[in-house]
């Protein structure tokens, strides 16, 4: 590890961004169930985070260049404070959540999310030499792992929060809560954690090197197949079709991301157990494959006369599974494969990636499941995760370990 400083200050990055994902899953479940309950269409519900993912994406691309050049303590703070904003926005009296006001704070909360997810993400770089590849895996999964559980507990807190106190009260809660966090770091979030030395260009957002090119194009297939059937489909179907509860959607759902969590941040324990050494394209290519085959088994078996519950549980199980190995060999291999000077370019970069996956993935979520139902939204993941298997055969080999 390296100075002290820098892993004080990475300590505060990091409980920033488990304080946020909190508010960040919470806030997906009460926006799903709270507008499916008020009659939306599941395409309208889907339309309703457009703006959250599409600027995902604007601020993964420019918010790698903020890092770099005034720091991601500050692009932290930045985030932190637009999501009590967003937050606020929701509390408006329920005659004033039209879905243009509704889509602009979740524009706001897009752009705080990738803003913490970038200088969290982009801050282990900072840590961990090069030579210590081995480490580097493990701490990039512990965080990715840690954060993803965190979302799970706020899926069920957002599912408890609408039940118990509506949904006003729940964001109301939420952004005074923030507040507090977001005011202990402007005071503790002081060093300059990966300011660039040589202040990047403009024009160094799209020059990337190879590895960075086929990992980020790889990761748009990835998340986009994940989004597919995950984000507005499978609630919506579980909550309509299966007639489940709040509290039995939000609650299975956030038991299925804490498990991923927890998969994510042991994947290290399992390739050093299998192969000793740290992950390459071709492990991204291998579990790729064997994701695309979970999510064809479970669309096929839909189709069956084995009960549709049973079938959705078990198989959500398993693709948790084998999804969150191939999100955290992902995780790795962009840290590793980043720069050191400016590393949140690169990493801004790939997320950006991310981030149009889950747009496009969100939208065709919506539109797919209400015109062909959950099963082609399955069909159609299996397809997008064979496109990122095939791009991740192109990755090169890390030379430094």
């Amino acid at each position: 590890m390296k100075n002290s400083a820098a892993i004080h200050q990475y300590s505060i990055v990091t409980g920033n961004y488990w304080a946020f994902t909190l508010t960040d899953g919470a806030l997906r479940m009460l926006v799903v169930l709270h507008f499916h309950q008020l009659g939306y269409s599941p395409l309208h519900i889907a339309a309703l985070f457009l703006f959250y993912e599409l600027f995902g994406v604007i601020t993964n691309l420019l918010g790698g260049y903020l890092g770099a050049r005034i720091g991601l303590n500050r692009t932290m703070n930045i985030g932190l404070g637009l999501q009590v904003i967003a937050l606020a926005m929701l509390a408006a009296p329920a005659q004033w959540l039209t879905i243009p006001l509704v889509m602009a704070a979740q524009a706001l909360s897009g752009i705080a999310k990738d803003l913490n997810k970038m200088s969290a993400k982009s801050a282990i770089k900072q840590l961990v030499p090069d030579d210590q590849q081995g480490a580097l895996f493990k701490w990039v999964a512990v965080l990715t792992g840690s954060k993803n559980a965190l979302k799970g507990v706020g899926f069920f807190l957002g599912g408890i929060l609408l039940a118990m106190v509506g949904f006003k009260a729940a964001v109301i809660l939420m952004a005074a809560v923030l507040t507090l966090v977001w005011i202990a770091s402007l005071i503790l979030l002081q060093q300059d954690l990966g300011k660039a030395k040589n202040k990047p260009g403009f024009n160094e957002l799209f020059s990337k090197s190879r590895a960075i090119n086929m990992l980020s194009a790889a990761r748009l297939f990835l998340f986009c197949a994940r989004d597919i059937w995950f984000v507005v489909a499978l609630p919506v179907f579980l909550s309509s079709q299966l007639q489940w509860t709040f509290w039995q959607t939000s609650g299975f759902l956030a038991a299925w991301v804490i498990g991923y969590g927890v998969v994510q941040s042991i994947t290290p324990a399992i390739f050093r157990n299998n192969t000793g050494t740290v992950p390459d394209g071709k492990s991204a290519f291998s579990w790729a494959i064997a994701l695309a085959l979970v999510t064809a088994a479970i669309a096929a078996t839909l189709a069956t006369t084995l009960p549709q519950g049973v079938v959705l549980i078990g198989g959500l199980i398993i693709f948790g599974i084998v999804f969150a190995i191939n999100s955290s060999l992902h995780s790795y291999l962009i840290v590793s494969h980043a720069k050191e000077d400016g590393v949140s370019l690169d990493v801004g970069f790939y997320y950006m990636a991310n981030a149009m996956g889950r747009l496009a993935g969100t939208l065709l979520s919506g539109w797919i499941y209400q015109t062909a139902g959950l099963t082609v939204c399955l069909w159609a993941a299996s397809i997008f995760i064979l496109f990122a298997a095939v791009l991740s055969l192109a990755i090169p080999k890390i030379t430094s370990h």
